[in-house]
C-alpha cells in the first residue's frame, strides 16, 4: 500500500470508539440513567452508581443519598429505569443475543454516601464554608483545531462511525440484521507539523445475526458497511478509497457480542469517553457520578476552558489540568499547556483562566448547569466534541453539553489583547 512521500517526517495516531451496545457502554448508560432519574426530582442527590452486566444479568451498586420522597420513589423504581434504557439501546426481542431488557435479572446493591464524605462536600458542614470537592484528584481537558468541534480527528471520526452504525442499525433498511455491539478504530497520518494528511486505516466491527455468518456473507457485509457506514463518515479530502486499509469484522464474524460476549463495567472506557489517547487523562471515570464529584464536573470544566482558549485563538492546541483536594473548594493547582502554540506565555494564560473561569465545585456546577438530569446522552459517542442542545425530562427542558460552548472565547480574546 502506498505511503507518504516522506514517511520519516510523518507519524500515525490511532483512536477507537465503541457503540452504545458495547457491554461497557451498556453499563455506563444504566449508571447514568439511574443518576438522571434521581437528579430529575432531587438536584442535590449524591450518586456514585456502578453497573456490571453479563449474560441475562444486570447488577447495580454504589453509594446513593437522596433528600425527598420523590427521589425515594425514583430509587424504588430503578429496575424499570434500568430496563427502559437497555430497551432503548436495542437489547430486546432477539433471543440470540442472550441479553434482553424484559427478561434479564436486575440486582440492586446500594447504600448511602459516607457521612465523612458528605460532611466535606456539603456547604457549611465541613472544615470549609464553601462546598468542597467530592474527592481528591486531577482532571484534564483538551482541544485542538483538527475538527470544527475542536477535537482530535481520530477520536472524532471513531465516534462518528459508531454513531452512524447506530442509525443504520436502528433504521434496519440499508443493512438488515445488525446488532447493538460495535467497535470502531481510525488511524490518521500526520505530517511533521502535526497536521492530518490522510486516513490510513479504518476498523469497524459490528455484531450481527447468524444470517451474516460465513465468508461469503461476511464479504457482502463488508461491502455494505463500507458503503453505508464508513464512507459517509470520512472527510473527502483525507480519504482515498485506493489508499486506505479497511477491516470489517476482522475475526471472521461477530454474532456473539454484547453482555453475553463480554462482561460490561461502568467506567471502563475512559479514553473513548475523552480524547482517544491525545493529551493526558487523570484516571477518573464519569458515568454514574453526580456532578459534586470533580472527577466528572472538573473534567467538563477543563474541556470547557481548553475549548474556549483554542476558540479565542490564543492558542491552537491546549491541554488544561485541574486538581482538587477532598472537602476543599479551590483547586490545588491549575496548569495550561499550549504545546508551544500560545500567543502569550503560559503563566499569563493560566492567570486568565483563574480570572475568567469559576473553578470551585459550586461555581462549576452553576456555570455549566450540571445539577440537572442531562447525563444520559453522554453515555454513548463520547462526552466531548458534542453539540450543545436540550433534553426533555418529565416535561422540563434542560441544556445539554454546556461544556462544549465557546461563549467565553470573546472575553478571553479581549482580556488577552489579541
Amino acid at each position: 500500500m502506498a505511503r507518504s512521500k516522506n514517511p520519516d517526517e510523518h507519524y500515525f495516531f490511532t483512536s477507537e470508539s465503541v457503540s452504545m451496545g458495547h457491554p461497557d457502554k451498556v453499563s455506563d448508560a444504566v449508571s447514568d440513567a439511574v443518576l438522571d432519574s434521581l437528579l430529575a426530582v432531587d438536584n442535590r442527590a449524591r450518586v456514585a452508581c456502578e453497573t456490571m452486566c453479563t449474560t441475562g444479568l444486570v447488577v447495580v451498586g454504589g453509594e446513593i443519598t437522596v433528600h425527598n420522597q420523590k427521589a425515594i420513589n425514583a430509587l424504588n423504581n430503578a429496575e424499570e429505569t434500568i430496563r427502559d434504557i437497555i430497551r432503548k439501546i436495542g437489547y430486546t426481542g432477539d433471543i440470540g443475543m442472550k441479553f434482553d431488557a424484559d427478561t434479564c435479572a436486575v440486582m440492586r446493591v446500594m447504600h448511602s454516601q459516607s457521612d465523612d464524605i458528605s460532611m466535606g462536600v456539603s456547604e457549611g458542614e465541613g472544615l470549609h464554608k464553601e462546598q468542597g470537592a467530592g474527592d481528591q484528584g486531577l482532571m484534564f481537558g483538551f482541544a485542538c483545531r483538527e475538527t470544527p468541534d475542536l477535537m482530535p480527528l481520530p477520536i472524532d471520526l471513531s465516534h462518528k462511525l459508531v454513531e452512524r452504525h447506530a442509525k443504520v442499525r436502528q433504521d434496519n433498511k440499508l443493512i438488515k440484521g445488525l446488532r447493538p455491539d460495535a467497535k470502531s478504530q481510525v488511524t490518521v497520518e500526520y505530517d511533521i507539523n502535526n497536521k492530518p494528511v490522510r486516513i490510513d486505516t479504518v476498523v469497524l466491527s459490528t455484531q450481527h445475526t447468524e444470517a451474516w455468518n460465513g465468508k461469503a456473507q461476511q464479504a457482502k457485509l463488508k461491502k455494505a458497511v463500507i458503503k453505508h457506514i464508513i464512507e459517509p463518515c470520512m472527510p473527502k479530502k483525507l480519504y482515498d478509497p485506493k489508499n486506505v486499509t479497511i477491516h470489517v469484522n476482522p475475526t471472521g464474524q461477530f454474532e456473539i457480542g454484547g453482555p453475553h460476549g463480554d462482561v460490561g463495567l461502568t467506567g471502563r472506557k475512559i479514553i473513548v469517553d475523552t480524547y482517544g489517547g491525545r493529551g493526558r487523562h487523570g484516571g477518573g471515570a464519569f458515568s454514574g457520578k453526580d456532578p459534586s464529584k470533580v472527577d466528572r464536573s472538573a473534567a467538563y470544566m477543563a474541556r470547557y476552558i481548553a475549548k474556549n482558549l483554542v476558540a479565542s485563538r490564543i492558542c491552537d492546541v491546549c491541554e488544561v489540568q485541574l486538581s482538587y483536594a477532598i472537602g476543599v473548594a479551590e483547586p490545588t493547582s491549575i496548569h495550561v499547556d499550549t504545546y508551544k502554540t500560545g500567543k502569550l506565555p503560559e503563566p499569563e494564560i493560566t492567570q486568565l483562566v483563574r480570572d475568567i473561569f469559576p473553578l470551585t465545585p459550586d461555581g462549576i456546577l452553576k456555570h455549566l448547569k450540571l445539577r440537572n438530569p442531562i447525563f444520559s446522552p453522554t453515555a454513548s459517542h463520547g462526552h466531548f466534541g458534542r453539540k450543545p442542545g436540550k433534553v426533555k425530562v418529565n416535561g422540563k427542558s434542560y441544556e445539554t453539553f454546556t461544556w462544549e460552548k465557546t461563549d467565553l472565547a470573546a472575553k478571553i480574546k479581549k482580556a488577552a489583547g489579541i
